[in-house]
């Protein structure tokens, strides 16, 4: 380490910008504001991921493996009773990777908003010592999640490519579009509950019971052309099927599936789905703004609330 003697570390010291800090966190006089504070620590980001990640397993003597095993059950039940039992799988042709699709991305978005939900009340502590961007903390628990998601995606893969059920390699370019769609509202709805977590701790308990409800309300363990028939047998106006359909979560999934189940025809898929997924993602970066403008209004208060 450099020595320097006392007016060396003056002048250096006096070279140095100031920095405040407010209710709204550190105020940078440099351009890139809180992104590039969260940049600058993406050091601490990766460590709080390891650590998240760590956490979920420590003492287990499997590990990671339930990272691999949870998902896998749990789609083995569905599998069994819905596709089997309850017959849903007739008329979807290689079933297993259209279920697992569905269940592979909406378990990302799920972990990625419970677990940033949570996230602000696990560090308390921290939170309480140290001035950190307080954002960092959702999103370690959304760059856990990606690990996970990562996990399964490639165990989606590799059943994919047993069962013979891959699309065409540009149809897999569907991937993207879908994971950045969920990553836009996973971060925005992280942010915003996270934040409202620490004022109202039923905020948690209601979450877990929203994404429940989201699952069922999404064409994960039933097709999509099965809802447009039930609509229309319900009577239901055509404008209801719209705001089912342009659910972000529907939207992702079917992408996603679509990168991946290559049974799939046009018909499985509403028109313009890209168009569909980029007018949602703008919505989404705009809710994202509305969020973190949220989350630094009341960011000031979170230690005296814990």
């Amino acid at each position: 380490m450099e020595q320097l003697d006392t007016t060396e570390r003056f002048a250096r010291l006096a070279e140095t910008p100031f920095v405040s800090t407010d209710s709204r966190g550190l105020q940078l006089p440099v351009r890139g504001g809180k992104v590039r504070e969260i940049w600058e620590r993406r050091d601490l980001l990766g460590l709080l991921v390891r650590r998240d990640l760590n956490a979920r397993y420590r003492d287990s003597f499997l590990g990671f493996l339930w990272t691999l095993i949870r998902p896998l059950v749990q789609f083995l039940m569905y599998y069994l009773v819905l596709g089997q039992f309850l017959r849903a799988a007739e008329g979807i042709p290689q079933f297993a990777i259209f279920l697992f699709s569905g269940l592979t991305i909406y378990s990302f978005f799920a972990e990625m908003v419970s677990g940033a939900t949570t996230s602000i009340l696990a560090n308390a502590g921290l939170v309480k010592k140290i001035y950190l961007p307080r954002e960092i903390f959702p999103m370690a628990s959304i760059g856990a999640a990606g690990f996970m998601f990562l996990v399964q995606t490639l165990v989606l893969l590799g059943g994919a490519i047993a069962f013979q059920a891959l699309p065409a390699p540009t149809q897999m370019l569907w991937f993207f579009p879908a994971v950045a769609l969920m990553l836009i509202y996973g971060l925005a709805l992280g942010l915003l509950l996270s934040a409202l977590n620490v004022y109202l701790r039923d905020v948690q308990y209601v979450t877990e019971v929203v994404l429940m409800l989201a699952m069922w309300g999404s064409p994960i363990v039933y097709a999509w052309t099965m809802v447009g028939s039930s609509f229309h047998t319900l009577g239901l106006p055509g404008w209801a099927l719209e705001v089912y359909t342009n659910n972000p979560i529907t939207l992702g999934v079917l992408a996603f599936r679509k990168a991946f189940w290559g049974a799939g025809g046009p018909g499985d898929y509403p028109a313009d789905l890209l168009l569909r997924i980029g007018i949602a993602g703008v919505i989404g970066l705009v809710l994202l703004a509305v969020a973190h403008r949220v989350f630094n209004r009341l960011q000031g208060n979170f230690a005296q609330e814990m």
